[in-house]
């Protein structure tokens, strides 16, 4: 267990979890009732969680003790493809909470119905 842990596997996908529920939660503060905004709110929110777990893999990279001149080195649109590969992969872990946390987001509806 602890070679997990040391490894960086549990800690990331801890994280990538609690943001692919709290993110819609957040944003389903900030966005009226309806199905139309819950559509809208899947949308934005699948942007930012890619746009989170690719910049979550970045860091990890520079928490292995990678210097970012290395990973800068290849150029920007290098980087966006992997760093976007790695966060698009990553949707397998944030993208089924992500799912449940929206779906769960009409029973606090109070001027609509589903």
């Amino acid at each position: 267990m602890d070679a997990l842990v040391a490894d960086g596997l549990i800690f990331p996908v801890v994280i990538l979890a609690v943001l692919g529920f709290l993110v819609p939660r957040v944003l389903g503060r900030f966005v009226p009732e309806g199905v139309r905004p819950l559509m809208l709110n899947a949308l934005v929110s699948t942007l930012i969680l890619f746009v989170l777990s690719a910049f979550t893999f970045f860091m990890l990279y520079l928490g292995q003790g990678v210097r970012a001149e290395i990973l800068l080195s290849s150029g920007l649109l290098a980087n966006l493809v992997y760093f976007g590969r790695l966060g698009l992969a990553s949707a397998l872990i944030w993208a089924p909470i992500m799912i449940l946390s929206l779906a769960g987001l009409p029973r606090k509806w109070v001027k609509e119905t589903w």
